[in-house]
């Protein structure tokens, strides 16, 4: 399209040029001026049409580099924002993790979880923390809400977490309310067995359950979970008592690992 405008402008001119020369001497001369008029007014019309399509295409240049640019700032924007709540999550869950540190009467070590084990068997997590920092093998890992586990392997810069939830993972507790004790062994994510707590012990649902540091591994008073459920058993002597974690095992992101 452009071409052949170029091209009809182009001949225009040239006509124009020879009436115009002749057009002095010679009638003509008018006559084909007369003739070539309509052709030089679409031409003049074709220009500006050809001006304002030019003019309009630039505009669109222009408007989409503009939408681009704004687009790339609305994006770095979100990507900003996201990162500030980030940050503040993770402000948040390390006060936590300092307040919970005053409370107890044990060195601790900050942690970050970097990564989980994939198997279906084995609920095990790593940190990065390890023998460079302190960390041993048998040491209890902790947050806020209560006991996360305990660490089972250990190198220079990283160590292994056997979690609680974990099938393996046995730890010596109480209830906290009547001092009924038994071993909380870990069955799922979201419950653990309270087993070998007498028929005779008082437990109700709703109770506290802790670490009774009975066990040499565990300190005394890490907080476990709640009673939900209770089967007394008429044939045995022990009771069957359900638990369930305080510890979202699904959501770690930063532990504390107790040094003793």
């Amino acid at each position: 399209m452009i071409v052949g405008l170029i091209v009809l402008i182009a001949v225009n001119l040239i006509i124009l040029s020879v009436v115009n020369r002749r057009s002095a001497s010679y009638a003509p001369g008018r006559v084909a001026f007369s003739i070539v008029s309509p052709f030089q007014r679409a031409t003049a019309r074709s220009i500006r049409l050809f001006r304002e399509v030019w003019a309009h295409y630039f505009f669109l240049v222009s408007a989409a580099k503009e939408r681009d640019n704004l687009k790339k700032e609305v994006s770095r924007g979100i990507e900003k924002n996201n990162q500030f709540i980030e940050t503040e999550l993770s402000n948040l869950r390390l006060r936590s993790l300092l307040s919970f540190e005053k409370t107890v009467d044990s060195s601790l070590l900050a942690a970050e979880v970097i990564g989980k084990d994939p198997s279906p068997w084995f609920k095990t997590m790593i940190i990065n923390k390890g023998m460079a920092d302190g960390v041993e093998k048998g040491f209890p890992v902790v947050v806020s809400e209560g006991l996360v586990g305990q660490i089972v392997d250990v190198s220079t810069n990283y160590a292994k977490v056997l979690l609680l939830v974990d099938h393996n993972s046995a730890v010596d507790s109480m209830v906290q309310r009547s001092r009924a004790r038994g071993i909380v062994k870990g069955e799922s994510a979201t419950r653990f067995i309270f087993k070998y707590v007498l028929n005779k012990e008082d437990v109700k649902t709703g109770d506290n359950v802790i670490s009774s540091g009975l066990d040499g591994v565990f300190p005394k008073g890490l907080r476990i979970g709640a009673v939900t459920a209770i089967q007394q058993r008429r044939s045995g002597i022990f009771q069957e008592v359900v638990v369930k974690p305080y510890v979202d095992f699904e959501k770690l992101e930063e532990v504390l690992v107790l040094l003793k």
